[in-house]
């Protein structure tokens, strides 16, 4: 990647990115708007009464941008009678089809929404996972096919004022995409420019840019990237960014993965509206994001601290690589390397859990931070920094607690800059240690999850503390689960989960839930679980297996991103993942039941 690309003007402080404000029916995104939260209902587009009730439930529960999928023209059409049912109950928010294979269904929907979201992958494009070599000439072929098709729908919400999204997902990229850049970052924002690039041609400027994966990690880089490509572009390529990881998942686990990737951008400035992807009804969605909107605006100071230290980062925020601490043992745990990171808890906390501890399984603390000799420092004293420098043999480092009530994830970036790098460094969630019982336990996950998350999706850390949640049990279940959604230590099943939409062939969240009950023993074996295959299969490309609605009624199975078994009755479906898990040499029986 170029050393010259950078997508923050500072990564020591909090600056938000200043855009051009477009548009949304009555709404504007981007400029000197608050970040604005949105979502998307689960009916089928053909039901008016139950779409129309479910824009309402969602507008009234802080929903500023609804999304409606729209996957033929037929259910386009009904999009007239559900604007017009949401109108008459005195409701304006801005409705938004989702469009992904059909260019006649984005022309129907345009006349009668505010926006238009568009897949590039899947609009006008190919994906069969073709293996081929194309000349220039045969690219530019390509792009101009694509114009032909996408140009008309371009100057349609030109004349219409209407919105765009050009969003790009990162299982739904193009075999033409696919064959110069991978599935890659680079290709899912080379994937979206070639769109923005027409609509701009065409002098349409009233669109905004998504970068969705269900890997928070690719969906950071890709958000990255896509703005220094930006701002490489010009100063007028300064669009607004919608963020979301998409296929999050449910309960706490989709909370953790959502606050990783959307708050560590937000942290970075990155980001002018947001939809969480859980999958639940979708008005479980809201209060999450409004909660993770929240919690950057509460936890950033608008400048450094001390007004002059800025730094050099010491990793590529475009590409994963762990930080090269060197190992040490800490209470008969090694850390540092290539070695596990590590859970740590204070002495309070293990004192209060000390008569079960051989109890906790998977929730089991493996250091106390007062026993541990780790070394406190305040990252903006290089001094101090340069003291620990000197030291030969590896270290425990971390920053000490009210350093300049600094933001968390750019003291810790601070002391990674300076730190040298055989000393391997303990994370923390906040540098107040909280002792109240009452604070609202949300809160604290969506502080652990963006501030340690990040950090971890950046190779920085050896060790992690939770210091936020009071209660000893849900810090160290915080802990670990941060660590699964980060993608740093597997300790679980895991699983990649669509958010239910008008698409969706099952119901998805009884379907997660026997799929969990089925396969929740299986530690390190990632399960997709989708409703359709609209976002691709190329977004369980990380996942061992996928369960996959191919037909009313009908599940398709599939391994990695192929599928090996179709139209399989939904009432054999799990039995037959089971199966398939077990062809494969994944399979383990689950552990009996411990008899009281």
């Amino acid at each position: 990647m170029p050393t010259d690309l950078h997508y923050c003007p500072d990564y020591f402080a909090y600056t938000r990115r200043k855009t051009r404000e477009i548009i949304v029916g009555n709404v504007g995104v981007g400029g000197n708007n608050p970040i604005r939260v949105q979502s998307m209902i689960t009916s089928d587009t053909r039901d008016t009464e139950a779409c129309v009730k479910q824009v309402l439930d969602l507008a009234k529960a802080g929903c500023e941008i609804v999304r409606i999928t729209a996957q033929t023209k037929k259910y386009a059409e009904n999009l007239e009678n559900i604007r017009d049912g949401v109108r008459a109950a005195g409701c304006n928010v801005p409705l938004v089809a989702d469009i992904h294979f059909k260019p006649d269904a984005a022309f129907e929907a345009a006349k009668w929404v505010e926006k238009i979201r568009v897949n590039p992958g899947n609009y006008a494009d190919t994906k069969k996972f073709a293996i081929r070599e194309y000349t220039d000439d045969q690219y530019a072929d390509e792009l101009e096919r694509i114009r032909e098709d996408f140009a008309p729908l371009v100057e349609l919400c030109k004349k219409l004022d209407r919105a765009m999204r050009i969003g790009t997902n990162h299982g739904s990229l193009s075999d033409r995409i696919m064959n110069r850049y991978g599935d890659t970052p680079l290709g899912m924002v080379e994937s979206a420019l070639e769109f923005a690039r027409i609509a701009r041609d065409l002098d349409y400027h009233n669109f905004c840019f998504s970068m969705k994966a269900s890997n928070p990690k690719v969906m950071i880089e890709a958000y990255r990237l896509l703005v220094a490509r930006l701002d490489q572009e010009g100063k007028d390529w300064n669009y607004p960014i919608h963020l979301g990881v998409t296929e999050a998942g449910d309960g706490e686990d989709g909370r953790i993965k959502s606050a990783i990737g959307i708050g560590s951008l937000l942290a970075d400035g990155i980001g002018d509206t947001i939809r969480v992807s859980l999958t639940e009804d979708a008005v479980h969605e809201i209060p999450v994001a409004k909660a993770i909107v929240a919690n950057i605006e509460h936890s950033h100071l608008p400048t450094d601290p001390t007004g002059s230290q800025r730094g050099t980062l010491s990793y590529d925020p475009f590409s994963y690589e762990r930080r090269h601490s060197k190992k040490m043992t800490i209470n008969g745990h090694e850390l540092g390397a290539e070695s596990t990171i590590r859970v740590f808890t204070s002495r309070k906390k293990w004192d209060a859990l000390a008569h079960k501890i051989d109890k906790l399984g998977d929730f089991t603390p493996e250091a106390v931070i007062e026993d541990s000799e780790v070394i406190e420092v305040d990252p903006w004293n290089t001094a101090a920094v340069m003291e620990i420098n000197a030291i030969q043999e590896p270290r425990l480092v971390t920053v000490a607690d009210d350093s300049h009530k600094a933001a968390v994830i750019h003291a810790f970036r601070l002391l990674a800059s300076k730190l040298s790098a055989h000393h391997p460094i303990l994370l923390k969630d906040t540098l107040t240690p909280s002792a109240d019982a009452g604070a609202d336990f949300i809160d604290n996950l969506i502080t652990a999850a963006r501030n340690i998350g990040s950090l971890l999706c950046d190779g920085i850390g050896d060790a992690i503390i939770v210091q936020g949640e009071k209660a000893p049990g849900q810090s160290l279940r915080l802990s670990y689960n941060v660590l699964q959604a980060a993608g740093s230590r597997i300790f679980k099943t895991d699983y990649v989960a669509c958010p239910s939409c008008g698409r969706t062939l099952f119901n998805l969240q009884e379907t997660t839930q026997k799929v969990r009950e089925a396969t929740g023993h299986l530690k390190g074996v990632r399960i997709a679980i989708m409703g359709c295959i609209v976002n691709g299969p190329g977004e369980m490309a990380d996942a061992d297996f996928g369960y996959v609605g191919g037909a009313p009624g009908k599940i398709n199975l599939y391994v990695g991103k192929q599928a090996v078994k179709f139209n399989i009755p939904e009432v054999e479906a799990v039995d037959r993942l089971i199966d398939l898990i077990n062809e494969h040499g994944k399979w383990i029986d689950a552990p009996s039941p411990i008899a009281n």
